[in-house]
């Protein structure tokens, strides 16, 4: 074999290495990458029920409004947001997990889309007003009586100033609190206490009430305090007790 024709096979071997060694190395780094893989995607639940079937106590315009304008842009921004920064966690709980490496944008639309498919879930027409099952014995131990609860609960939705949510939430220890949180936070999220914006208390939510205007104005105007205390009677008790397991 002529030496040009060794060099020539030596050269086209060595370039078929280089390029299969370099495309081993890209897909490696393809596959280790944080932002490869599917995000999780947020999605709007269907109502459980029709848009005007919990009047009077929420009517059909706000019904409408929260569900198909407000609801539907925490859905639409947060997934744009997602791929937009290149965001990788792929369940809700790590979301949440996580949220104090969120930016403001994913973090507020993210809460808004998880805190009203929470909330459409908690509420159902004919529901009873007050608590009743294994719920009661609940509230009993951990506040001494229902009243007190719904006390304490009100007095959380009333207290927090401007937009944000009242919530019942059961702590890692198993113990039912009530808390509030500002804007589109919720009690899932990882943020430490005392940073701006955060849950006073970490848990899984059991109940949880939208105090933003948007949720009432319509019927109630400024009187918060007449939205909360007839919000409790589409409370859905059987979700609640459900969720606390």
């Amino acid at each position: 074999m002529s030496d040009s024709l060794k060099a020539t096979i030596a050269t086209t071997v060595g370039a078929s290495f280089i390029l299969e060694t370099a495309c081993a190395a890209t897909q490696t780094s393809m596959s280790s990458s944080p932002h490869t893989a599917t995000a999780f995607e947020f999605k709007q639940i269907a109502l459980p029920y029709e848009k005007n079937s919990l009047e009077p106590v929420i009517d059909t315009m706000t019904m409408d409004i929260h569900y198909t304008k407000h609801h539907a842009a925490y859905i639409k921004n947060v997934n744009e947001a997602i791929v937009a920064e290149k965001v990788s966690y792929q369940s809700e709980k790590e979301f949440f997990d996580n949220a104090s490496t969120l930016s403001a944008k994913v973090r507020n639309n993210a809460g808004g889309a998880w805190n009203h498919n929470f909330f459409w879930q908690v509420m159902k027409p004919g529901a009873s007003g007050t608590p009743y099952g294994k719920i009661v014995s609940a509230l009993d131990g951990s506040f001494g009586s229902v009243p007190k609860f719904m006390e304490q609960f009100t007095a959380a939705a009333m207290g927090r100033f401007g937009s944000g949510w009242a919530w019942l939430v059961k702590d890692a220890s198993g113990k039912l609190q009530v808390t509030s949180t500002p804007n589109q936070d919720n009690p899932l999220m990882d943020l430490p206490a005392g940073q701006a914006g955060t849950a006073h208390v970490k848990g899984t939510p059991l109940l949880g009430l939208d105090v933003w205007e948007h949720a009432y104005y319509l019927k109630y105007q400024n009187k918060r305090n007449e939205y909360v205390a007839n919000w409790w009677n589409v409370v859905n008790w059987n979700e609640v007790a459900n969720r606390l397991g």
